[in-house]
């Protein structure tokens, strides 16, 4: 198989790290592939290190989240320049799929060659929803979502025959182990410091911990990324409010599997928009208890009171954790449980095969 692949950033975050993981797939397969990136980040070196070659595209800068009057006029100057340049990259490496992974560079695919859209994103009601699904309907895509709640919107632009469900998967490095007891039990939050990942209501709920749990330890793993400048005020805001609370910002961790190794229980106070969070899974990979926000995807990932708890405030994010952090019993009971779901639902090696066997129905 030969394909084009375009990523709408070339900075590492979870739809990168998954693009990753494919193209480990893709090169056991001996696909033959090509990747544009915008930019200059440190995707371009990792895709490399794999053995494909890489093609830098004009795409942006556009600020993440909701789009202003510029980032739009931005974006219809350089579509047309864009989409030719693509059609370029399809012919000089003789490929049949295009393979878009993510929404910004959806509505600069040409016709005339299958393609398929990974959805790892809602996109709420608006312009933007309505342009990326006029080029889902043009092209005739089929679409790749992480979950029912992202694949929705999609739903009346692709017919239900082209649209998969693929949930994403994570490795896990060694074996569980578990934590000597008693110790001061630590909780976290893993994840670009964004509003989305709700670092400020994870903040919240360590208070009402703290208030309770006075030796309870708390780190908010993770940094703003996307050179955005809204991330970094959030980021300075979230500080702000951590002050007179034990919380460590280590910065942004590449081995999440060792993180994970200290933690006792992650909290993931997550945006009504969030699809299900990579970080979810990565926990239950390491066997580590999950509460977060019942919002966007989550429910989906979460097996209610067996591998996590779900929540709708700070304050009850913090009043279940206190709950499960004084049961060591239960914790270890969800811990085991957590686990065993990551093995029958939520393994890289059956996330990258699903989407590569989707690839190549899709190629032909």
């Amino acid at each position: 198989m030969k394909l084009v692949i375009l990523d709408q950033f070339s900075d590492p975050g979870g739809a990168q790290q998954g693009l990753l993981d494919l193209l480990c797939e893709l090169c056991a397969r001996r696909s033959q592939v090509l990747v544009g990136l915008p930019g200059d980040g440190v995707i371009f070196d990792r895709v490399r290190e794999l053995g494909f070659e890489t093609e830098r595209i004009e795409c942006g800068p556009f600020r993440s989240g909701r789009k202003s009057i510029g980032d739009a006029a931005r974006f219809l100057f350089q579509k047309r320049r864009l989409t030719e340049h693509i059609r370029g990259m399809l012919a000089r490496t003789g490929s049949n799929l295009l393979y878009v992974n993510g929404p910004r560079l959806m509505p600069a695919a040409p016709c005339g060659i299958p393609v398929v859209f990974h959805a790892h994103s809602y996109i709420g009601p608006g312009p933007v929803r309505g342009l990326i699904g006029r080029a889902l309907a043009r092209t005739q895509a089929r679409l790749i979502a992480n979950c029912e709640f992202v694949a929705h919107p999609w739903r009346r632009f692709v017919p239900d025959e082209r649209v998969h469900i693929v949930y994403n998967g994570v490795d896990r490095a060694g074996t569980v182990a578990p934590r000597a007891e008693p110790h001061a039990p630590v909780v976290a939050c893993i994840g670009r410091i964004a509003p989305e990942k709700g670092q400020l209501e994870f903040v919240a709920a360590a208070r009402v911990i703290h208030g309770v749990i006075p030796d309870a330890r708390f780190a908010i793993l993770g940094a703003p990324l996307f050179a955005e400048p809204g991330a970094a005020r959030y980021d300075r805001a979230v500080r702000a409010a951590a002050i007179g609370l034990p919380i460590e910002f280590p910065g942004w961790v590449a081995d999440i599997p060792a993180a994970l190794a200290d933690i006792d229980l992650l909290l993931a106070p997550s945006a009504p928009h969030e699809a299900t969070t990579r970080v979810i899974l990565e926990s239950y990979a390491a066997g580590v208890p999950v509460i977060a926000f019942r919002s966007g995807g989550i429910p989906e990932v979460i097996e209610e009171d067996a591998t996590g708890l779900l929540v709708s405030s700070a304050e009850e994010m913090g009043q279940l954790a206190i709950d499960l952090l004084r049961s060591p019993a239960r914790r270890e009971e969800m811990s085991r449980a957590a686990e065993d779901c990551w093995r029958r639902r939520f393994t890289l090696e059956r996330c990258r095969r699903e989407v590569a066997d989707l690839l190549e129905r899709a190629a032909g």
